[in-house]
């Protein structure tokens, strides 16, 4: 199966239903899908490589997907926010492309070979509408080029075919299921495996999606409550700059039933301040990677309201990713790649139809199909998975492994702090000592001296920061990473 199909289907069975609203555009499944074979027709009259993509949401935006998916070329998109020296070399390492953008076109491509986007919306493409499309596209061609976010050096390409994101969608969505009143409000951006698979998912199920060209707590809000949004997913600071405008006032978005969450960790405070403020909305924590097609595991609404209800041990799950889905398997293992026993931490291994783990320098999936994602964590006795972090983040101080998330939880319940993130720097004696940066909420006060006495009152003197830094905010990506490199650079100076 490949990903034009899902439209084919999408389009062949609901055909007026309206399936993307964005600004004062909107789209019928029929005029999607004829709009898309208009933009593949055109990538075939041209011999297009691809379809680099560089723009913010909006219709264009499954426009140019699914019509790369017709032509049977990759679609690549990238990160609009890059500076020219660092979006340059990416567009440029895929020649021959067409490239969709925003007016005046992106560094390193072909003016020849730019498009505005908005002649996708504006089916502008209307004499390639003729051009024959091939027959046929092989599942395992390569459907997406998505550059990972680069937050421990140089960005990859990671190679997502038709069938690891088929596999993904028919997975986990039920054909047409959606009420015909359904709709989705998408802000996360299209770059981002989260955008990809929201619309995937969504366009399968049958729902509307409204897109957000940018983020706004108001707008988002406002959003909901005029298009009758019924299902969402946002980052972690998306969610916390809800809580913070909401001010403590109920969000009084009545027809929202799930509000999804991922693609960073999420800091407990803020999810249970949203817990309390979203009414009625179940919530869902949806893990996964760029490499495993979006999602493999869920915490669902279920382990949410039983934690909020006061359940300890919901309340504890609660810093979990929950369970992996259906047709994923998941082994925790130990350096020595041995299996490690339940409730130990370890590295975190997947296998799966939907798991790609290939990049454009070759594959890190092992004959046997594991992939290694690099994340750390373990596997409690319901099998409920507890993410802790990057294995590179892992603090080594003494010979004791330290989890930085552990600490980071305690800082931020502190009243006065906003953001916190806690890195290793260099140490003669101990290898490694533990810092931390710390934003202040807008108007406290506090010392280096007192953070570190709250500490000692909460985690073992060990696992106390010896370095204590404030800083006005942190550096991250748009969808809530931290760049814990730029941290550590930062404290080791």
């Amino acid at each position: 199966m490949n990903l034009s199909l899902l439209l084919e289907m999408a389009a062949s069975t609901l055909d007026d239903r309206t399936a993307v609203v964005s600004g004062d555009v909107a789209l019928s499944y029929a005029e999607l899908d004829a709009a898309a074979r208009r933009v593949a027709g055109k990538l075939v009259e041209d011999g297009a490589n691809g379809l680099i993509y560089c723009g913010t949401n909006d219709a264009s935006f499954p426009i140019a997907l699914f019509g790369s998916a017709y032509a049977g070329v990759p679609f690549i998109p990238m990160n609009y926010r890059l500076g020219d020296e660092q979006l340059a070399p990416l567009v440029q390492a895929n020649p021959g492309c067409m490239v969709v953008a925003e007016e005046g076109g992106v560094a390193g491509a072909d003016p020849a070979a730019t498009v505005d986007r908005r002649r996708l919306v504006e089916a502008s493409f209307a004499a390639a509408g003729d051009v024959e499309l091939p027959p046929f596209v092989d599942p395992d061609d390569v459907a997406v080029v998505l550059y990972t976010s680069g937050t421990s050096g140089t960005p990859k390409a990671a190679l997502l075919r038709h069938r690891h994101l088929t596999a993904y969608v028919i997975g986990t969505v039920e054909f047409a299921s959606a009420d015909p009143a359904d709709a989705a409000l998408v802000t996360v951006p299209p770059y981002h495996i989260a955008g990809m698979a929201n619309l995937l998912s969504n366009l399968y199920a049958g729902r509307r999606i409204v897109y957000l060209d940018a983020f706004d707590p108001q707008v988002w809000l406002d959003t909901i409550r005029a298009e009758g949004v019924t299902q969402a997913m946002v980052v972690p600071t998306m969610l916390a700059r809800v809580v913070a405008h909401l001010d403590g006032k109920p969000a009084d978005v009545p027809t929202l039933r799930t509000l999804s969450y991922g693609g960073a960790r999420m800091p407990l405070p803020v999810l249970e301040r949203a817990l309390e403020l979203f009414e009625g909305t179940g919530f869902v924590n949806a893990y996964g990677l760029t490499e495993t097609s979006s999602t493999i595991a869920l915490l669902g609404p279920d382990d949410h309201a039983a934690a909020f209800a006061g359940d300890p041990e919901a309340k504890v799950r609660l810093g979990s990713v929950g369970k992996v889905l259906p047709g994923i398997e998941v082994e925790v293992r130990d350096e020595l790649d041995q299996p490690m026993p339940v409730g130990e931490p370890g590295l975190v291994f997947l296998r799966g139809e939907q798991i790609s783990g290939e990049y454009d320098q070759g594959s890190v999936v092992d004959a046997e199909g594991w992939f290694p994602t690099k994340d750390r964590g373990w596997i409690d006795a319901e099998g409920y998975l507890f993410i802790e972090g990057r294995a590179d983040d892992t603090i080594i101080r003494g010979g004791e492994n330290i989890a930085p998330a552990e600490i980071e939880d305690v800082l931020v319940r502190h009243d006065a702090i906003a953001d916190a993130v806690v890195v290793g720097v260099p140490d003669e004696e101990w290898g490694q000592r533990i810092a931390a940066a710390v934003v202040l909420e807008e108007g406290t006060a506090l010392s280096a001296e007192e953070l570190q006495a709250y500490c000692r009152e909460h985690l073992r003197s060990s696992k106390t920061p010896e370095i204590v830094v404030f800083r006005d905010e942190l550096p991250r990506t748009p969808t809530g990473k931290l760049l814990r490199r730029q941290v550590v650079a930062d404290l080791s100076a």
